[in-house]
């Protein structure tokens, strides 16, 4: 008990005397334990501070890294695959376009760009104005879109596009920071305007624009190939992955070359002869529809089409369209004879000069007394051409005209051909239906009118105009067909035709497009145009279709020149000259033989050797009857010894198409005399002036 009073009496001991030892140390203890204490709570406060931090930082960190990748993964990955891969499109070569023989038209060769890095170019200025010096034909426009264009901070920008060598030449001795050159190819036509609006152009960025360019682009222009690039961070390349374009077709054309040069020439020449203000030649083989040339006037260069306007850059052989007037009597006169209306030796009252419909009158040219049928064409009388048409009538006239392809378009190898205009037959009164039926009242292209001349030459069969002979690719070779679009007239309509043109050349209005040696066959047209609303008294069109060599044509040749303004202005004065010469170079480039009275043959002898005897061709009688007696169907007539016309006549009649070889009587025929024939069968006869025995049915080679 003692014990413990004592510890309770220790507990409660009073306190420390001041100053004493024990008293400071008992007040350092206190102090320590009060700092001790302020320490904790300030590192508690910081720790807190500290997490709370760390916490918002923790949570913002998984904020954005859930938005990058869930909210703009996509995005992300866009942005890394543009930085790391680059893919550069690598342009595929056009296909040239051939003529047909083979000679170059248009070809694609290597051209230099030049581009520049504007994120490398810290003074665009000066980088603009260097430059500008070095280029050809640099505005101060042009150099103020450019320093716009060098400012910035992107990585590609072009200077410009295919420039000439001595341009680059000029810019690369610069040495330029951020500038260089790019490998593209540019489109080149070596014969400049020749063909231009049979060929086109194509823009910038290897495009096909018009001719057939465009129409043919998607086999011409290839199919482009790709280069994909990876880069690291300093966009240098490690891995490279190419994939090879794909050469575009080659497109053989109808086209010769040497003739488009003959026609472009002559219609140059005639347009500034005459004064007028543009025309054009077309050139067609009338068995096959190829054309053979076509020639506008005027015309451009298609390496520098942006240099042209949009008039000399039309193509006016499909797009422009006027009203062909004589040329069109074509059409009036096989409508005619294939519904028997008349008959080319039927004479035609044509003495008052002029026909009258209410106040409308319309005049002939000349004026004539009567005149037969194949006169009124030859003469070109118009009188005579409306009382015929008007015993026609509208219906019957609208489905010839239409036969021979007008109102429709007719060559798939051009965009934007015109399909003309022809009049609705309801809608035709008597004063309409005598427009028409002179050519006036319808509306044609030069293409159209060249077709349907092309019927006649070919026995009577509009045959579809083309411009592309084959295509060319992967080595093989595709031909095009030629595509027969509809009969518009019988053989024997279109021979009867062919010997009225054949007048026309011979002694009507066309004498001046007749050819010495060749049998002509063309008609003449001269049609006012209408200017203001009214038909204008000093614009006209002149015009002659016709083909070559008559009974074996070779040649269809167009001729139309636009408003002449000199003394001569009708087709026979202005056009008809214009189908001479081109006929002319064409038969002589394309070798063909003289139709009518060759030269001679030389015969060599020696001297003193008696002349060969000259023998006389036998006289045969003048058929009277050319088909077969009694039942059975109708036998081939013996032609020999007949003329060339009494022998046309003969199988005229039987509805059959001459091919004439030679010239004299005939000596061979093939069908055979008694082979049985059909209407519409070609028959082949070889004639000579110096008739030797020959078996039937055989010829010459």
């Amino acid at each position: 008990m003692a014990e413990r009073g004592s510890r309770k009496h220790r507990k409660r001991r009073g306190a420390r005397a001041p100053g004493s030892l024990f008293a400071h140390l008992d007040a350092t203890d206190a102090h320590g334990a009060a700092a001790g204490l302020a320490w904790r709570q300030t590192m508690r406060r910081r720790v807190l501070v500290v997490a709370v931090g760390l916490a918002l930082w923790t949570a913002g960190i998984e904020t954005r890294l859930l938005f990058l990748q869930v909210w703009q993964f996509d995005d992300m990955v866009a942005r890394a695959e543009r930085q790391q891969l680059r893919t550069v499109a690598t342009p595929a070569k056009r296909g040239e376009v051939l003529d047909r023989h083979g000679r170059v038209l248009a070809v694609s060769a290597y051209a230099d760009s030049i581009y520049a890095v504007p994120a490398e170019i810290s003074e665009p200025e000066r980088i603009g104005r260097l430059l500008c010096e070095a280029l050809e034909e640099c505005s101060e426009a042009f150099r103020d879109r450019l320093v716009e264009r060098l400012r910035g901070d992107r990585a590609f920008a072009y200077v410009r596009r295919q420039v000439s060598p001595r341009e680059a030449a000029r810019v690369a001795d610069l040495g330029l920071d951020g500038v260089g050159f790019l490998k593209e190819h540019r489109r080149f036509y070596p014969n400049r305007e020749l063909a231009a609006h049979v060929l086109g152009y194509v823009g910038i960025d290897n495009q096909g624009l018009h001719g057939i360019e465009s129409t043919y682009d998607e086999q011409i222009r290839g199919r482009p190939g790709q280069t994909l690039i990876q880069t690291d961070a300093r966009r240098r390349a490690f891995s490279r992955l190419d994939r090879p374009p794909t050469s575009g077709a080659t497109l053989e054309l109808t086209i010769d070359e040497y003739l488009q040069h003959i026609a472009e020439r002559e219609l140059r020449a005639a347009v500034e002869m005459h004064d007028a203000d543009g025309g054009t030649i077309i050139i067609l083989d009338p068995l096959t529809g190829e054309m053979l040339a076509l020639a506008n006037e005027p015309t451009f260069n298609p390496n520098d089409f942006a240099a042209s306007t949009a008039d000399t850059r039309r193509n006016r052989a499909i797009q422009e369209i006027y009203e062909p007037g004589s040329t069109f009597k074509i059409v009036t006169a096989s409508a005619a004879l294939q519904e028997r209306i008349v008959e080319p030796d039927d004479p035609i009252d044509v003495s008052a000069g002029m026909i009258r419909f209410g106040s409308r009158q319309i005049d002939d040219f000349v004026r004539y007394d009567t005149l037969s049928f194949a006169d009124v064409i030859v003469k070109s009388s118009n009188v005579g051409a409306i009382k015929v048409a008007l015993q026609v009538g509208p219906g019957s006239l609208d489905q010839y005209v239409r036969r021979f392809g007008f109102g429709r378009t007719l060559s798939p190898d051009f965009r934007g051909e015109s399909a003309g205009i022809v009049w609705d037959p309801a809608r035709l009164n008597d004063s309409a239906l005598a427009s028409v039926a002179i050519g006036y009242q319808v509306a044609v292209t030069p293409l159209q009118m060249a077709a349907a001349a092309s019927v006649i030459a070919n026995g009577g069969e509009l045959i579809e105009p083309r411009i592309v002979r084959a295509v060319r690719q992967d080595g093989q070779r595709i031909a095009v067909t030629p595509r027969v679009l509809g009969r518009a007239v019988t053989s024997e309509t279109a021979a009867t035709i062919t010997t009225i043109m054949e007048d026309v050349a011979k002694r009507g209005t066309a004498r001046r497009g007749a050819i010495p040696g060749y049998s002509v066959a063309g008609k003449t047209g001269t049609s006012a145009k209408v200017v203001d609303g009214a038909y204008s008294q000093s614009e006209y069109n002149a015009s002659f279709v016709g083909f070559v060599p008559s009974r074996d044509p070779v040649f269809t040749v167009l001729v139309v020149i636009n408003a002449p303004h000199g003394e001569e202005y009708t087709g026979g004065a202005v056009a008809a000259p214009v189908f001479k010469r081109v006929a002319e170079s064409a038969l002589r480039h394309r070798g063909v033989p003289p139709s009518v009275q060759p030269a001679s043959p030389i015969i060599a002898r020696r001297r003193g050797d008696p002349l060969p005897p000259v023998v006389a061709p036998a006289v045969r009688p003048v058929l009277t009857s050319l088909t077969s007696v009694g039942q059975g169907p109708p036998t081939m007539p013996d032609l020999r010894g007949l003329s060339a016309r009494q022998a046309l006549r003969a199988l005229a009649h039987l509805s059959m198409v001459a091919r004439l070889h030679g010239d004299g009587v005939v000596v061979a025929q093939q069908p055979g005399a008694g082979d049985a024939i059909e209407s519409g069968m070609t028959s082949v006869l070889q004639l000579s002036r110096r008739p030797t025995p020959a078996k039937d049915g055989e010829l010459d080679p």
